[in-house]
């Protein structure tokens, strides 16, 4: 047996321009109503939850219903994929120093990633190519050629910044994600962790080797040490994006 030919993109052959597949269609549903409930669901239960059925039944519908406007699974969570890359601020590639431009843009990712734990995973899966995901896109790849690096360098640059936001970011929400199943607050939530590793003799010694750089570290609750991290590791790629670009020159 031959392999199945791998999926393309609900964004091509027209699929997702469709409001349905032809007469007959339940009343009172349409595509972006469907999409955003799949959205909420997806924030509320997480993707391993989801299903067809899941989704009717938030929408008081037969699973068939569904499947009037959308040909696959696949082809919904795609379409809530892009729906929430529309949630990004983008900043006016022309306007402002890129630097403020490209912390903006990272802020605006990371910040999307912990507010969507579900979306790092079909970033990972899809082609990412609707028109909010582009749109994005685009405004980064202008950003990042304002900034005086060689063309061989671009996309090497976007990989460094945004890869990083990307798994911050997706750490960042599963564990926030994982603290709410406990009901504990974050702060308590990492005390207890801390504490319990510390006294766990198989992890104790790397905890106790660590505790300068813990202190030096600062902030006082756990949203203050994520913080600062960020800010200071996105110092060190854009001062990297400078040295290279003062290299080049």
């Amino acid at each position: 047996m031959g392999k199945a030919a791998a999926r393309a993109s609900v964004w091509l052959e027209g699929k997702a321009r469709r409001s349905g597949k032809g007469g007959g269609q339940p009343s009172g549903l349409d595509r972006e109503r469907i999409t955003e409930v799949t959205v909420r669901l997806l924030d509320a239960e997480g993707l391993a939850k989801f299903s067809m059925r899941r989704l009717a039944a938030e929408l008081n519908v037969t699973a068939m219903s569904v499947y009037w406007y959308v040909d696959t699974k696949d082809d919904l969570l795609e379409l809530a994929l892009d729906a929430v890359y529309g949630e990004v601020r983008l900043p006016d590639p022309d306007a402002e120093d890129w630097r403020d431009q490209l912390r903006t843009l990272a802020r605006e990712y990371r910040a999307l990633l912990v507010r969507h734990p579900w979306l790092s995973p079909l970033a990972g899966t899809y082609l990412n190519i609707g028109p909010n995901s582009l749109a994005f896109s685009r405004v980064v790849q202008r950003v990042i050629r304002r900034t005086g690096l060689p063309a061989h360098g671009v996309t090497g640059a976007i990989s460094a910044v945004f890869q990083f936001v990307y798994g911050y970011g997706t750490i960042e929400g599963h564990f926030f994600a994982r603290v709410q199943d406990t009901g504990m607050t974050p702060d308590a939530y990492f005390q207890h962790a801390m504490t319990t590793v510390s006294e766990t003799p198989s992890t104790a010694e790397v905890i106790e080797e660590a505790k300068d750089i813990m202190a030096a570290r600062g902030g006082d609750t756990v949203e203050e040490m994520l913080e600062r991290d960020f800010v200071f590791a996105l110092d060190l790629l854009v001062a990297g994006i400078e040295a290279m670009v003062e290299r080049a020159g």
